[in-house]
């Protein structure tokens, strides 16, 4: 009769990775509606993405864009999205630590 208990485990594991399945499946949904923006001049350059870091919107000021300076809205653009980035992965990051019930994994803790 050993041999039912470890099926009983089994099982048990199973439904547990099913339980854990759904909640990642939930957890991507989630960070599909999620938003974060990040900026930089003060202002001038804003990038709006989802959690899962797909560029929603890129807001320039008008007075920033300078045919003569073209790099520096470049860079303006560049830290803009890095920031957002950094968010959006702050994001799912704390989520997939929520799920793993506090266990530290590489990637994941936040």
């Amino acid at each position: 009769m050993k041999g039912l208990g470890n099926l009983g485990n089994i099982a048990n594991m199973v439904k547990q990775a099913q339980q854990i399945h759904k909640k990642l499946a939930d957890i991507q949904e989630e960070l599909e509606q999620v938003e974060v923006t990040g900026s930089s001049g003060g202002g001038m350059v804003t990038v709006t993405m989802n959690g899962k870091q797909k560029i929603r919107s890129i807001r320039i000021d008008p007075a920033v864009v300078k045919a003569d300076d073209v790099a520096m809205l470049e860079d303006l653009v560049l830290v803009a999205v890095n920031e957002a980035q950094d968010r959006a992965q702050e994001i799912a990051k704390e989520r997939m630590y929520a799920l793993t019930g506090g266990i530290s994994l590489p990637g994941i803790t936040p």
